[in-house]
């Protein structure tokens, strides 16, 4: 239930570099989604709000939206950059969210800024014990 090749948001998102590159050395792509923990105390998620390609975000404020059946919640962005990709199937198939959130449901992938650093960033075990303790 917690990949433990994934870092991990207080806000439960994922991080997954991308790329070949490590995103904590500050250069390199990153993957962001939600967890399964998120995904599952949101319910059947019918409508996803994402940033555009080359929009720029910042660490720990607000990127997106996730509608579900039982309410909105915010997206935070785990990282400082830009946006390079989005997860277009989304639109038409939010529920991939849901079904795969480590896989298919992924939501965008940031170029990290320079300097940048995952250190704010969790690891499995930490990130379980936070929603699990």
């Amino acid at each position: 239930m917690f990949p433990e090749d994934l870092k991990y948001t207080a806000e439960h998102e994922w991080v997954r570099p991308v790329e070949g590159g490590p995103a904590a050395s500050g250069a390199g792509v990153v993957r962001v989604g939600i967890t399964h923990y998120a995904q599952d105390a949101l319910g059947d998620i019918v409508f996803v709000s994402l940033p555009e390609v080359g929009e720029s975000v910042t660490a720990g404020e607000v990127c997106g939206e996730l509608e579900s059946t039982k309410s909105v919640s915010d997206v935070y962005a785990p990282v400082t950059g830009e946006v390079t990709a989005r997860n277009e199937a989304l639109e038409a198939t939010p529920e991939l969210v849901n079904n795969d959130p480590y896989g298919g449901g992924w939501l965008i992938e940031i170029q990290v800024g320079d300097g940048q650093s995952g250190d704010t960033l969790m690891d499995a075990a930490t990130y379980r014990d936070s929603v699990e303790g």
